[in-house]
């Protein structure tokens, strides 16, 4: 596949302190698949793919720009949508800021009328290799306002560690405002990320189970222990638990049906059991499993950072809650 020619784990490792951050030629080939425009797939098609990209760790800027960015740039009708899908440009969000949080009211920075931008942003994923930076600010209004600011300005200034800093720089403001543009798109791209842990656990759990097969200790292999042999049994319960949830939110995405309780319990769950199997496996590897020369641990660091990235397991227990209660 795609992935194993261009996003294997060989290139992750080499990746992994690039600042660019992902392979060139795997992305020109996602454009060529036609799978940079996700309005052409269904949800449950896109899970599919987004599983496979877990299954590999493929470092890609797919989801910042394909997903969240342009599904804000839909709504607001913006030019940029064909640019983004044709694989032209590639765009990315900068939403998230010094002490925040993940809500409405961690958006802080302020947009003028005129479109410059002041303010300071976190985690903006692939910053040294978008096009543009898709920021929520705060306009004069007190609104959430979505801005398209060039990176490339003397008004920025960013680190390896994905921290933006805005003094004035010019932007251009979409016609899209409001809290609620970002939480359908999320509500969207949060189904994908949870499609994403699934695929790591699935084979996270692979290769430790073929571990456990081969690694012999007092003449017999690891999973001829009852101990280690309930681990996996349980692993794969909930792996296969998390996958039916994650099909169950896509199933009802397509069918028009409300996602707002499912698609934060297929991330929240998907990503837990993610986190929890990736542990589980270092535990069967032993102290081998946390060397670089192991691939499990690639594994269990991306499932720490997929739990606590685009909405933490607090805050999508707070719009599960939500949900229930009301």
């Amino acid at each position: 596949g795609l992935c194993a020619r261009h996003a294997g784990l060989d290139v992750v490792r080499q990746l992994e302190d690039d600042p660019v951050g992902y392979p060139e030629k795997f992305w020109l080939q996602l454009g060529e698949a036609g799978v940079l425009d996700v309005s052409e797939l269904s949800m449950l098609d896109a899970v599919v793919m987004y599983e496979e990209l877990g299954r590999a760790l493929a470092p890609s800027p797919h989801f910042v720009s394909s997903v969240i960015s342009a599904g804000v740039l839909r709504q607001a009708g913006s030019e940029w949508l064909a640019r983004v899908t044709n694989g032209e440009v590639i765009i990315t969000p900068a939403w998230l800021e010094p002490e925040g949080g993940f809500g409405a009211v961690g958006v802080q920075v302020r947009v003028d009328g005129a479109g410059r931008v002041t303010g300071t942003k976190r985690h903006v994923q692939f910053a040294s290799a978008a096009d543009r930076l898709l920021v929520l600010a705060r306009d004069d209004d007190g609104q959430v306002a979505y801005v398209l600011v060039d990176p490339q300005q003397q008004t920025i200034a960013s680190d390896t560690q994905y921290r933006v800093d805005f003094n004035g720089a010019a932007g251009e403001k979409l016609s899209a405002a409001g809290w609620q543009v970002w939480d359908e798109v999320m509500h969207d791209g949060i189904i994908l990320l949870a499609a994403q842990a699934v695929g790591g656990a699935r084979y996270a759990l692979d290769i430790t189970v073929q571990y456990a097969k081969d690694r012999q200790q007092f003449d017999k292999p690891l999973g001829a222990f009852q101990a280690i042999a309930h681990y996996l049994a349980d692993a794969v319960t909930t792996v296969d638990g998390a996958e039916t949830l994650v099909y169950e939110a896509a199933w009802a995405r397509d069918a028009g049906e409300p996602v707002t309780r499912l698609a934060p319990m297929a991330k929240l769950f998907a990503c837990q059991t993610f986190r929890d199997v990736t542990a589980m496996a270092q535990q069967v590897f032993g102290g081998v499993g946390f060397t670089v020369e192991y691939d499990i641990q690639l594994y269990f660091r991306r499932a720490k950072q997929l739990q606590i990235s685009w909405w933490n397991d607090r805050y999508l227990e707070e719009l599960i809650a939500a949900d229930v209660l009301d």
